[in-house]
């Protein structure tokens, strides 16, 4: 004669693996068609079974025997699916943030782009000696003291390039505004 589920599942409470087993193999159809019907899905329904079927030592430590062991493990089941699906759409509102968030950081670096590209074309307009010190005191981030030591030029005339530099560069803005 058959053992009861409910007395499997109280020896499987205790630990007795053997009885656990035998609940596992009794009602794993029973607990994957629940799962599917609820997911819809055949791979969710399998990640949901294993799942359950994981979780039941714990769980029945929670059983009291005062169902039947099928309408609790049912409750099991329809919990276990809440839970997949509360977390999935967690899940879902963290990826739609993270898509906002990389979209507003693709859109910042098409811009630094396209003002580089634009500072590039500039520069490419000015005459080689402003372009050699534009070039090493922004580009290389020297003093205007040491980029003029570097063309042997005194720092008031890199001051004065550097100047002429941000009027140019205004003007070819401005210029590009009213296009």
């Amino acid at each position: 004669m058959d053992t009861p589920d409910s007395t499997l599942a109280l020896a499987a409470a205790g630990g007795d693996r053997a009885a656990f087993g035998v609940l596992v193999q009794r009602h794993y159809d029973r607990i994957h068609g629940l799962c599917w019907r609820l997911t819809g899905n055949v791979t969710e329904a399998e990640d949901l079974a294993q799942d359950v079927c994981a979780s039941l030592p714990r769980r029945l430590q929670g059983f009291r025997g005062e169902a039947q062991f099928t309408t609790w493990l049912y409750r099991v089941v329809v919990n276990a699916a809440h839970d997949a699906r509360r977390r999935a759409a967690v899940r879902s509102k963290a990826a739609d943030g993270w898509g906002d968030w990389e979209k507003a950081r693709q859109d910042e670096m098409a811009v630094e782009r396209e003002a580089q590209d634009w500072l590039t074309a500039a520069m490419a307009r000015l005459s080689p000696e402003l372009r050699e010190t534009v070039a090493l005191v922004l580009g290389e981030e020297l003093t205007q003291a040491e980029a003029g030591a570097v063309l042997g030029l005194s720092e008031g005339t890199i001051a004065w390039r550097m100047s002429e530099v941000k009027k140019k560069l205004k003007a070819m803005a401005a210029e590009e505004a009213m296009r």
